[in-house]
C-alpha cells in the first residue's frame, strides 16, 4: 500500500491524521498494551509484531492493526523501523 492510500483508508475509518513513529535497529518492546487502536503503514525499515502468540513480520508497505489495549510485543529489524500511525 502507498501512502495517498494508507491516508484514504485512514479517513474511511474514521482515524485522524497519522503520526511518525521511528524506532532504532535491533531494538524492540516486550508486552505491552496502548490506550488507542493503531492503524500503520510501515514506511521504512521492518518489524515483527507478536499478538496471542503469532508473530507477524512488517515490511515497507504493509499494514498492521492493533485493537485498543491489545496485548502484544514488538521487535524492530536491522534498520530499524519508521511507519505513520493512526491512532483512536
Amino acid at each position: 500500500m502507498d501512502k495517498p492510500e494508507f491516508l484514504a483508508l485512514l479517513k474511511e475509518r474514521g482515524f485522524p491524521d497519522p503520526v511518525l513513529v521511528e524506532y532504532p535497529a535491533n531494538k524492540g518492546l516486550d508486552i505491552h498494551t496502548h490506550n488507542f487502536e493503531a492503524l500503520a503503514l510501515i514506511i521504512e525499515g521492518s518489524m515483527t509484531i507478536t499478538t496471542d502468540g503469532v508473530r507477524s513480520n512488517y515490511s515497507v508497505g504493509d499494514i498492521f492493526h492493533l485493537k485498543y489495549q491489545q496485548p502484544h510485543e514488538e521487535s524492530y529489524g536491522l534498520h530499524g523501523v519508521k511507519y505513520l500511525a493512526g491512532r483512536k
